[in-house]
């Protein structure tokens, strides 16, 4: 496995609608295994192909070491209820905005054996489900926001000092 470079907010990649994965044949699986080394690395929540310069329908999401979905061709099967979050990205770092996401979600798509599968999930899963699968679209968080002017700037975390 390895940690590959994240693409930034310029990057043109991540403007581009993705396509459908065809065949999960070794060199999806090994794009798969790099974007969770990668997203583990970055300690995100979720990681698009796009985001690693690939310009496919795949997403992983990780939320604990229990919690992880592999996402190839999903598709957001139904949203119910509206929300406010805090989000940021990965591939705008340093800075998160509040925008509007379902409370509830449910997606289809196929497992990295070739399976397909539903998932239906509320709460931070459902926001990271919906971010993944924006990005697979070529949408960032950002564009729900009025203005750049609403971005915040946060700093990294600092390490505790010694005592």
């Amino acid at each position: 496995m390895a940690v590959l470079p994240i693409r930034l907010l310029n990057d043109p990649v991540l403007r581009q609608k993705t396509k459908r994965v065809k065949t999960i044949d070794s060199s999806i699986q090994k794009l798969i295994d790099d974007m969770l080394e990668t997203n583990r690395a970055a300690s995100g929540a979720g990681l698009a192909a796009p985001q690693v310069g690939v310009s496919l329908r795949i997403a992983v999401i990780q939320l604990s070491e229990d919690e992880k979905y592999v996402l190839i061709n999903p598709k957001v099967m139904r949203r119910t209820g509206i929300r406010t979050v805090t989000e940021g990205c990965l591939s705008i770092p340093g800075y998160v905005g509040d925008i509007q996401r379902s409370e509830k979600v449910s997606v289809r798509a196929t497992d990295r054996n070739g399976k397909e599968y539903r998932i239906k999930s509320d709460g931070l899963l459902a926001e990271a489900l919906e971010h993944e699968i924006d990005h697979l679209n070529g949408v960032l968080y950002i564009d729900y926001l009025d203005s750049l002017d609403e971005l915040r700037k946060v700093e990294p975390p600092q390490p505790a000092e010694l005592l």
